[in-house]
């Protein structure tokens, strides 16, 4: 067999047809799906990109390997931590990755025979970039036992997809850069904007309407669904596609605007820790399946070592998600655990049915200490029932706080240590400002895109 492992970074479950979007963005991804399992209530257990590949190749959460935070300096992952490509090469894998997350932390290259840096003299990966380099190794290595992990990075900030992408998605005649529009006034006035301005919104001029920066998101999302495509007809040509199991995950979604996060991917709500997981082995899985129930990341690694035949170590916090594909559970867990620890630091419990959002620090951002969701009557989380009933809180964070202390077993919470060092992402607003003579607490205090443009200017040169 093979293994064709897909991480579609920055991609949101509820932007793909297959998951209810009306808008065109997934043609190919929707058939794949149709093809095998689709699982309707995947998580990232843990976010942003760092510590969620992290859980996901280990097959632990982020509490139980340490990896917590992404960006951090205090971060580690020993080598006596298993790590799914060299248990798949030691028996007997070719294993290769497409991948720049070596950029980030060394552990990432682990396990490889041939890891393909992906790197270039941009910040952004072009998935081009990705394909052409994934269809040279297939064309020179696919003809034995192969594991092949591709990260695409197109839906990501900045979001810059080819020009004829964009008319799909934002309507014809309409002006992004009106005057008289002020729907993005909330993202240049946010407490983040010194940040996005440098990695986002100068590469795409004075835009004034949120819903074109919202259609270029999309754009984004259809140019990787033709990029599939066409790796996966390359597939097809090289006689692979019918013994290549195709697992297609997203590592976190996007908040498109909602709760004041301005396209980007922190906060435990649903735009960003609900993500897509689709799974595709002919007559291996059964077409047309879909998982309601509850799955996360971490159980992709059990998953994968039992279709290989690989012996699951015992000490896993993920669970293999064959039950469940074979129709014979929901799902994996009755209620998730979430974490985040770089723009903002928090926790977060789920059952399904209700969310609890504990907030240790909130960044950039202002948010209560506890935020209690009904999934069911209020999906979009607008309407935060803490104070209403406080029992049901109490009772998820007696739950949630329960689940911390088995998790750390004594040790020390790598979330605290963090803390105390100061989030990553804060620091990087920080070291901005800084270069410019603000301190962090005046503009948080009064975050005008006016006062910091004022500064830069000041400044007499461009963001460095």
């Amino acid at each position: 067999m093979n293994i064709i492992f897909i991480s579609l970074d920055t991609m949101r479950a509820d932007r793909l047809g297959a998951y209810g979007y009306t808008k065109p963005t997934s043609p190919y991804m929707d058939r794949i799906a149709s093809q095998g399992v689709l699982f309707e209530r995947a998580y990232a257990a843990d976010i942003p990109t760092e510590v969620a590949h992290s859980g996901i190749f280990t097959g632990k959460v982020g509490l139980t390997t340490g990896v917590v935070s992404h960006g951090s300096d205090l971060t580690r992952l020993p080598k006596s931590v298993r790590w799914l490509p060299t248990m798949l090469r030691d028996a007997g894998f070719r294993t290769a990755a497409v991948d720049n997350l070596y950029q980030l932390k060394e552990w990432f290259a682990r396990g490889y025979n041939h890891y393909i840096n992906s790197v270039g003299r941009k910040r952004w990966i072009d998935g081009r970039t990705v394909n052409d380099l994934a269809k040279e190794w297939l064309d020179n290595y696919g003809q034995e036992p192969f594991f092949l992990f591709l990260h695409y990075w197109d839906p990501h900030t900045p979001y810059l997809p080819p020009e004829k992408y964009k008319s799909l998605f934002y309507e014809q005649g309409r002006n992004p850069f009106d005057p008289a529009n002020r729907s993005m006034e909330g993202a240049y006035n946010s407490a983040a904007y010194p940040f996005f301005k440098y990695h986002h919104y100068d590469l795409l001029g004075d835009v004034t309407d949120a819903a074109y920066i919202n259609a270029l998101y999309d754009a984004e999302v259809r140019y990787l669904d033709d990029l599939l495509q066409e790796l996966d007809e390359h597939l097809a040509q090289l006689g692979l596609a019918d013994d290549t199991m195709m697992v297609l995950f997203g590592d976190h979604g996007e908040s498109l605007t909602e709760h004041d996060i301005y396209w980007d991917h922190c906060g435990l709500y649903e735009t960003t820790v609900r993500v897509p997981l689709i799974m595709r082995w002919p007559g291996k899985i059964a077409a047309g399946r879909r998982v309601p129930g509850l799955v996360q990341q971490v159980d992709l690694m059990p998953t994968l070592l039992a279709a290989a035949g690989i012996e699951v170590p015992d000490d896993l916090d993920g669970r293999s998600l064959w039950p469940a594909i074979n129709g014979q559970a929901n799902g994996t867990h009755e209620r998730l655990f979430l974490s985040e620890c770089a723009w903002q630091a928090a926790r977060a419990v789920t059952d399904g049915r209700h969310k609890l959002i504990v907030t240790y620090d909130s960044g950039p951002f202002k948010r209560p200490a506890r935020e209690l969701y009904d999934l069911e009557a209020d999906p979009d989380e607008t309407d935060n029932l803490a104070f209403f009933e406080p029992e049901r809180a109490d009772l998820l964070q007696q739950q949630l706080e329960q689940w911390v202390q088995e998790k750390l077993a004594g040790r020390l919470d790598p979330m605290r240590q963090q803390l105390a060092a100061g989030l990553p992402f804060r620091k990087r607003i920080e070291a901005i400002l800084g270069q410019y003579g603000l301190t962090w607490e005046e503009w948080w205090n009064d975050p005008v895109q006016s006062k910091f443009d004022a500064a830069v200017g000041r400044a007499g040169h461009q963001m460095r």
